[in-house]
């Protein structure tokens, strides 16, 4: 049995304890239910489960106990009514979006998004008649313009894939509602620790747990929190029947990546800090981007609605891809990868990897060039990650 309180728990104790449901052996790590289905003592007790009468476990598509705590203990972690898990971050963005519209809605996003989300909303979406509109993220103005039109659904990122842009939350989600159009936040850059989009006028938050929430480069998982009423009635119906489950296993390392969650994202914040202050130094560097610089376009902004500014640094060399690629080989503690939010420090080229799909001028409109690098700062001693980095900097030329 699962004990309970009436006291209001803060957040580092929510992320070890909320949703934890014990088995009759009372154990103390959450149990892995790796089990697709399950049985009924009698025709009846299936027939009253499936028709609503009995609120219980049918299907692992649908519903696992595993899962369900994972979901319930992020829930509480941001402050959402309902969470419902997916098998990855993109199943968590496909689904936030998709289950939400028909044929002559509109979507408006920034241009700064990951290049999947941006292949949704502009290729995807258009296939089944939904008008995608775009607009320059930090600039109010060309919001209010997008929004003067009914709108179903606003999607944005912030701080955003890979150039950090930060969006006034509050002020978007204002115009927003006033158009009709719910907002669905993509958090995995602040995670939950960090910024909470729905005390800031957000409809719905989607992560891949993937990321920081895991935290190890482990396994592949999502989640979509908001309203009960909204993950029970609008999106439960589209996760249903078009099957994006996590799987059991995955969502009890998720669980366990909970409970480290805050310490870690306090290394990470510290760590790039540290990380970007130095590359700024740097006479190789055209540009540091990250929202804990006074440099920092949006750093004002950045302070109001996140409490830390994150592990994710991306700065740009002077020399293009030319330079870009020496300094990724040009490294040895830290990892060449498409990955972030890992334990370890993680560096890719968008130009020619998360974006490459991207036209020239779509990435340049989000602020990516060919001398651009995304660094997932990690866990190591900042110190030995600021000299790898300087040794990779003397082989620039």
């Amino acid at each position: 049995m699962t004990k309970t309180t009436t006291r209001t728990l803060r957040p580092r104790t929510l992320s070890v304890r909320a949703g934890t449901a014990r088995t009759g052996f009372s154990e103390t790590s959450e149990a892995i239910f790796m089990n697709s289905g399950f049985v009924y003592a009698t025709a009846e007790e299936a027939e009253q489960s499936f028709d609503g009468t009995l609120d219980r476990m049918v299907y692992s598509r649908f519903k696992n106990p595993t899962v369900a705590m994972f979901e319930d203990r992020l829930a509480a972690i941001e402050g959402a009514e309902a969470c419902r898990a997916t098998a990855s971050g993109m199943a968590a963005v496909h689904a936030a979006i998709l289950c939400q519209l028909k044929a002559g809605d509109r979507v408006v996003a920034p241009r700064a998004l990951f290049g999947s989300c941006t292949w949704i909303i502009n290729d995807l979406l258009p296939r089944f008649g939904v008008l995608p509109v775009f607009v320059d993220g930090t600039d109010l103005d060309q919001w209010r313009a997008a929004l003067a039109q009914p709108t179903a659904v606003v999607f944005l990122e912030t701080p955003s894939n890979p150039t950090l842009e930060i969006i006034d939350l509050s002020a978007v989600a204002e115009l927003a509602h006033k158009a009709g159009a719910k907002v669905v936040v993509d958090n995995v850059f602040a995670t939950p620790i960090l910024q909470s989009p729905l005390h800031l006028g957000a409809d719905v938050v989607v992560y891949s747990a993937t990321k920081h929430i895991d935290g190890q480069g482990r396994c592949l998982g999502g989640a979509i929190l908001g309203s009960a009423e909204f993950c029970n009635d609008v999106l439960g119906p589209y996760l249903r029947h078009t099957g994006p489950a996590l799987s059991p296993f995955n969502a009890w390392t998720l669980l366990k990546g909970l409970e480290t969650l805050d310490l870690r994202i306090e290394r990470h914040c510290a760590n790039a800090l540290k990380v970007a202050t130095f590359l700024e130094s740097r006479p190789e560097i055209a540009r540091v981007l990250y929202p804990g610089l006074t440099s920092h376009p949006q750093h004002d902004l950045a302070k109001r609605q996140m409490t830390g500014f994150g592990g994710i640094v991306a700065f740009a060399l002077k020399g293009g891809k030319d330079a870009a690629y020496t300094l990724l080989n040009g490294l040895d503690v830290i990892d060449i990868s498409n990955n972030l939010g890992d334990a370890k420090s993680l560096a890719c080229h968008p130009w020619t990897t998360t974006h490459q799909r991207l036209s020239p001028e779509a990435k340049q409109a989000q602020g990516i060039t060919e001398g651009l690098i995304r660094l997932s700062v990690g866990l190591e001693d900042a110190d030995d990650l600021i000299d790898d980095l300087a040794l990779a900097l003397e082989k620039v030329l």
